[in-house]
């Protein structure tokens, strides 16, 4: 077995949440209790609407629908690290918000 081959297969084993690590997929919950997921281009918004928007594996966008707090403005989210996201609403920066997001658990069904 080559070197490289080797030490992949070691980070592998050391290291199994490193390929979920990468990417903004996932669950993600606000301390004021809101929740969402993203699933590729896919989201279910706080709000609870299923819907897509614009997907990188670092960041996330959407315009917030009809019927949900803020309806109209750009979400913007960029991924932190394992376990963070920063959200930004709006495309001023200077007006924008930003909200730290936390990665969590399923929602129960």
């Amino acid at each position: 077995m080559r070197p490289t081959a080797i030490f992949a297969a070691f980070l592998l084993i050391a290291f199994p949440t490193a390929a979920l690590a990468d990417a903004i997929d996932g669950h993600w919950c606000h301390e004021d209790g809101r929740r969402m997921t993203i699933d590729g281009p896919a989201i279910v918004t706080p709000g609870g609407t299923a819907m897509t928007g614009d997907y990188d594996r670092h960041g996330f966008a959407y315009v917030v629908p009809p019927g949900e707090p803020g309806a109209g403005k750009r979400i913007a989210m960029q991924l932190i690290d394992e376990y963070t996201v920063i959200l930004r609403t709006g495309l001023d920066s200077a007006k924008s918000v930003e909200q730290v997001w936390k990665r969590c658990a399923k929602p129960m069904a």
